[in-house]
């Protein structure tokens, strides 16, 4: 039975619902190419908004648009020489595990100033309101007063706790770091300072901290004994008249950098436990860390937890993508994307009669302009321009196999080919489908180097926009009313960014995919694919080849038997020969 005060607090969520104001810009997403496939979901921000939205737990007008920090402010916490460094894609790259050549300099510390922003000016809301706030980027902990990285380049608690004092708060200020690693940053942000009470639970031992109240905990500690921990550690926690959460989602089990193994459902105990020991003190909730395909449930949940106090279960197969390219799909007129009716070219081509410069439309339907348009629609632009390209445009023409569509823009002043497409319409298993013959995303300003290695088949590095490509071309297949969508992927990592939008047409090959990438799960994706290249991969023992094969993705029912799938799956076992 769940104490009183926690039965009272979902009382009272229930029966008065907050209307949470919560913290969040597009621009939160990472413009850093690479980002998914060192296993960090770019969009998580942009997906606990959607379901948050979509839940009912805030209206479009109780999203709050942060601003900016302020140099002034950083300086209150951060050295000169660091403040410095960030300007160099060197550091921004080394904070970042990712390539200097990958790092838009300046749209990257856009992102993180919004983070920091929106953390100050929650907590300066918070202060006169006494409702949480949460922030969908930050819990940068791991940065110091002159030393940055993890994934942290400022530390936003620290600067946002400098700013309220700076404006008269002199109250006992509480961090509860519930993230899986250890506050190294917060310990050196507020050393010496007996105002700030920093509470942490954490599954990796970096040391003493000194100043830090730290439970460590063993690797793969799971829910209870992690609870009982959390009730410990609120036990011992002074009064705050300010507190900051960061609610790691990296707890989870199976997260790739969190040594922890934690449930959804435990995570979001986790929360609302911290939620009703705040209740009524002025509180900014944070996301920290998370590495795992289900870090933004957990972040979600815990806005959830703040508007209503709920533990309902987020559906295992929801897709926030899938539901607002739906969305996005019923508001879009086709008479802004291309021909609509039979008209005069159509007729001549039938009959052999077109022009040879008729103006190409791709699968008989989208303009370039209208396509053009689709991808703005869809925020598919916003974020190659933040890559720094400009003067984006979509060329249509045909090759030998169907129709061509080219996304093109300007950066170091010349032209670059970012999205290549050739596709046709085919048949497959019977059905007519929307078939693509190639599709290439690439991003020519990136390189490729030991924290960026070449994948196979690739020429430049990728954009790192695979999903929002799948979940556009369903909505193509729809609107021209096809069965679906499909391709043959000539590699495994080809594949594997497909798994959310396709599956493989034949059971059987589906079911050895998912044992393959089961059998796998604990190896980098780069070892994986090239693995399978050299055919050092073992099916049952024997050298198994990589079957490309047609995936797809069905607007109805997919003819393939379920059952058929999980047989094989649970019959094949992979492995790598040493």
């Amino acid at each position: 039975m769940p104490p009183l005060r926690e039965l009272a607090y979902r009382a009272r969520r229930v029966l008065f619902p907050v209307e949470l104001p919560l913290w969040y810009s597009p621009a939160y997403r990472l413009p850093i190419t690479g980002t998914a496939s060192r296993g960090i979901e770019p969009r998580r921000a942009d997906y606990v908004a959607w379901w948050l939205l979509d839940w009912g737990a805030l209206r479009p007008d109780g999203v709050r648009t942060p601003q900016r920090v302020d140099w002034e402010a950083l300086e209150r916490v951060h050295t000169p020489a660091l403040l410095e460094s960030l300007s160099q894609p060197e550091t921004l790259g080394r904070i970042f595990a990712a390539d200097p050549s990958d790092i838009p300099v300046d749209e990257l510390l856009h992102t993180v100033r919004l983070a920091c922003g929106a953390t100050v000016e929650a907590a300066r809301q918070t202060l006169r309101t006494r409702d949480p706030h949460l922030n969908l980027l930050g819990g940068f902990h791991h940065a110091a007063p002159g030393a940055a990285g993890g994934f942290c380049p400022v530390n936003d608690v620290a600067v946002a706790v400098a700013a309220v004092r700076a404006e008269g708060f002199r109250g006992r200020v509480v961090v509860l770091d519930l993230d899986a690693h250890p506050p190294d940053g917060l310990a050196r942000c507020f050393a010496g300072d007996p105002s700030v009470f920093v509470g942490s639970i954490s599954g990796s031992d970096w040391g003493p901290l000194p100043g830090v109240d730290e439970t460590l905990l063993p690797a793969g500690t799971g829910d209870e004994p992690y609870l009982a921990a959390l009730e410990a550690l609120l036990a011992r926690m002074p009064a705050p008249e300010l507190c900051f959460v960061i609610a790691g989602s990296d707890v989870l089990a199976g997260d790739r950098l969190g040594l922890l193994a934690l449930t959804l459902g435990g995570v979001r105990r986790r929360d609302r436990r911290v939620a009703v020991a705040l209740d009524g003190v002025p509180s900014v909730w944070l996301p920290g860390g998370g590495y795992t395909d289900d870090a933004w449930k957990a972040l979600a949940g815990t806005g959830m937890v703040l508007s209503r106090g709920s533990l309902t279960r987020i559906p295992r197969r929801h897709d926030p993508m899938m539901a607002r390219y739906s969305k996005i799909a019923r508001r879009i007129s086709p008479e802004l994307l291309g021909e609509t009716e039979l008209s005069r070219l159509d007729i001549e081509e039938a009959l052999g009669l077109a022009p040879a410069d008729a103006t190409p439309l791709l699968m008989g339907f989208y303009t370039a302009q209208g396509f053009e348009h689709v991808l703005h629609v869809y925020g598919i632009l916003e974020p190659i321009r933040r890559l720094g390209y400009a003067n984006l445009r979509v060329a249509l023409d045909r090759s030998g196999l169907g129709d061509r569509m080219r996304l093109l823009g300007d950066a170091d002043g010349k032209e670059h080919l970012l999205v290549e497409m050739v596709a046709a319409r085919a048949i497959v298993v019977g059905r007519e489908v929307l078939f693509v013959h190639w599709l290439s995303l690439r991003s020519p300003r990136a390189q490729f180097s030991a924290r960026r290695p070449r994948l196979p088949g690739q020429e430049v590095p990728g954009l790192g926009m695979a999903r929002e490509w799948g979940e556009l071309l369903s909505r193509m297949a729809k609107r021209l009313g096809l069965a679906g969508v499909a391709f043959r992927p000539a590699h495994y990592h080809t594949a594997y960014s497909a798994r959310y939008n396709m599956a493989f047409v034949d059971p059987a090959r589906q079911g050895r995919f998912e044992a393959l990438i089961r059998d796998t799960a604990h190896r980098p994706l780069l070892e994986v694919t090239d693995a399978l290249d050299q055919g050092k991969v073992l099916l049952d023992g024997a050298p198994y080849a990589w079957e490309a094969t047609e995936m797809a993705w069905w607007v109805k029912e997919p003819p393939g038997d379920p059952a058929q799938v999980a047989a094989e799956r649970e019959r094949a076992r992979f492995s790598l020969a040493r």
